[in-house]
């Protein structure tokens, strides 16, 4: 445990013996809530249950730097992730929940989660391989997103490597299962370096032509996920020369437009709120930014994102092989309830998402990168996120 813990969590404790005793607070505190500092891993014990006849558990890992990251098998989600700031304290830098309840029952935001068999949308639920139609699950108006209603995120995936800075996660993704073909072999690893850096690596094979689009949905604060400062003012640089426009229901139109000049222009670092309120069809469509960038460069030396927090001076710089990158902007976020780690209300833009991916819609645009993974062929795609102060 880190220094000063013993006696803040005490301070801690006797707040909520104070309250419960008054009988002044509006919520009542769950009965499963690991009372978390909130700049700590959550406890274990609060995830230790079976789901589907299967053990779900809370895995942290840790490097030679007490850099530490949290990972539930329940979905494959990044809970907790605690990297050094400026002045050398560790800060939670991504938005998740303290208990397994919480993410099996409130609203889901996919914090953290695996994604898939194909991350973002599909138009209608609909495409088309070799001839043959399929109609896989709608969740999202008319159209599919992430994988559908039980996708990846709310299955319990199987551990079959856990050491001190690495877990790897399997998943059989069943030919039929949410309408998708082909019996899909799924490996996922997290693997924590001791030059601060999350790598997550992607590898699938299927026995039947699919489509396959996998990514992370961790929201980001480099404030702090606990802190009241939202997301706007990171500085944020995205090396995309283009984005892929969208209709009103952010199924892409097909086009690859410049964002030169414009509100999606992050060639060079600017604040998120700079142009986030700008009057604009596209901002207005996804309430904010909710868009794919078509990447200059995708390889694992060169970070294809760079985000800096200002006032706690972390920096965060993304690598990655595919082909784009969706930036969310938190806007669906909307914190009734302070049922965040440590008690904390998840608000508008108080996080954000950076999904490397290939296109949305990509199996009804020819015009994309493909998506199709035949049984000829592995998947194979890693992203890491890297951390340092500035």
């Amino acid at each position: 445990m880190r220094k000063k813990f013993l006696k803040g969590a005490l301070f801690v404790a006797g707040i909520f013996f104070t309250v419960a005793c008054n009988n002044t607070s509006k919520h009542k505190q769950s009965t499963e809530s690991a009372n978390s500092l909130p700049n700590a891993i959550p406890d274990s014990a609060f995830f230790n249950a079976k789901v589907d006849n299967k053990q779900v558990k809370l895995y942290t890992l840790k490097n030679k730097n007490g850099v530490e990251a949290a990972i539930t098998n329940y979905g494959g989600r990044l809970v907790s992730l605690l990297v050094p700031d400026k002045e050398g304290k560790f800060v939670d830098v991504v938005l998740g929940y303290e208990n397994l309840k919480n993410y099996r029952e409130l609203k889901e935001n996919y914090f953290g989660a695996l994604i898939g068999r194909y991350g973002n949308r599909i138009a209608k639920g609909r495409f088309t391989l070799n001839g043959k139609s399929y109609q896989v699950n709608v969740n999202d108006g008319p159209n599919s997103l992430h994988g559908g209603a039980n996708g990846y995120f709310k299955q319990v995936w199987d551990v079959t490597k856990a050491n001190g800075q690495m877990l790897e996660l399997t998943y059989l993704s069943k030919d039929g299962e949410e309408g998708y073909p082909g019996n899909l072999k799924i490996i996922v690893s997290y693997t924590l370096k001791d030059d601060n850096s999350l790598e997550i690596a992607y590898h699938a094979t299927t026995d039947k032509e699919t489509v396959i689009n996998l990514t992370n949905h961790a929201y980001f604060n480099l404030n702090g996920a606990a802190s009241e400062e939202g997301i706007t003012n990171h500085l944020l640089q995205i090396n995309a020369d283009a984005y892929t426009p969208v209709d009103s229901l952010l199924i892409p139109t097909g086009k690859i437009e410049t964002v030169k000049g414009g509100a999606f222009d992050f060639t060079t670092a600017k604040a998120i709120g700079k142009d986030i309120g700008m009057k604009d069809r596209q901002l207005g469509y996804g309430k904010g930014y909710d868009h794919n960038f078509v990447l200059n460069k995708h390889r694992d030396d060169e970070p294809v994102v760079t985000l800096l927090s200002p006032i706690t001076g972390i920096q965060m710089k993304v690598f990655t092989n595919e082909p784009g990158i969706q930036f969310y902007s938190g806007n669906f976020l909307k914190g009734e309830d302070k049922n965040g780690k440590g008690g904390v209300a998840y608000k508008y833009r108080s996080a954000l998402c950076l999904e490397t991916q290939h296109f949305p819609d990509s199996p009804n645009q020819p015009g994309f990168p493909s998506t199709v993974l035949s049984p000829q062929k592995a998947y194979h795609t890693v992203t890491t996120y890297s951390f340092n102060t500035k």
